[in-house]
């Protein structure tokens, strides 16, 4: 998997473009900055956008090249993030954040629990939980994410993972994607932003 993604982001100029995902962009220009952490973050569009808007970045993906590429993009746009490579399996809560993103972050169930609880838990109180991703009604779509739906959501199975935070939305939505080649089109998402209290 972390070949393909190489790959992937190796040969193509950018995967998911320059721009901030619509709904974390809305979120980042309505609250006051503070520490940010993004898990599989790719290419550092969200995690540039963030800091050129005065947020403390730290961001992990799998890829290397993916990390070169976002660090190129920050440096272009002269902004500083903190980018380390590293897997969803290897991640343990270790700081806490003002904000956490996930992204387009899908994984199998077992992981996906696993991982969720340690995202609880590196969230400060009073901090935000901001969550964008495929719906199982995607696969009708031909707009980009996993084709397995046991690897896409349903917005009961995020609420339950969880479930101390407070939910301020936390839906499903049909859109029209415009990131980049492989998120083009109309799309089956869930948008969720919690709290911790």
């Amino acid at each position: 998997m972390q070949q393909f993604w190489d790959q992937r982001y190796a040969e193509n100029e950018t995967v998911y473009g320059y721009k901030p995902n619509t709904f974390f962009k809305q979120f980042i220009d309505s609250h006051k900055p503070g520490t940010l952490l993004l898990p599989a973050e790719g290419e550092g569009r969200n995690a540039v956008y963030a800091a050129s808007r005065g947020w403390h970045v730290d961001a992990f993906d799998f890829s290397e090249v993916a990390r070169e590429k976002a660090m190129d993009f920050a440096r272009g746009e002269r902004v500083g993030i903190n980018y380390e490579v590293k897997s969803i399996e290897e991640f343990k809560a270790s700081k806490q954040y003002d904000t956490v993103a996930l992204i387009y972050v899908h994984l199998s169930e077992p992981l996906r629990k696993k991982f969720h609880r340690e995202i609880y838990d590196v969230i400060k109180p009073g901090g935000f939980l901001v969550l964008e991703a495929f719906a199982k009604e995607q696969l009708q779509f031909k707009s980009g994410g996993p084709k397995e739906i046991s690897l896409l959501y349903d917005a009961p199975s995020l609420c339950n993972d969880f479930p101390f935070l407070h939910l301020m939305t936390c839906g499903q939505q049909e859109i029209v994607l415009d990131e980049g080649q492989y998120h083009k089109g109309k799309a089956a998402v869930l948008r969720m932003t919690g709290q911790r209290l």
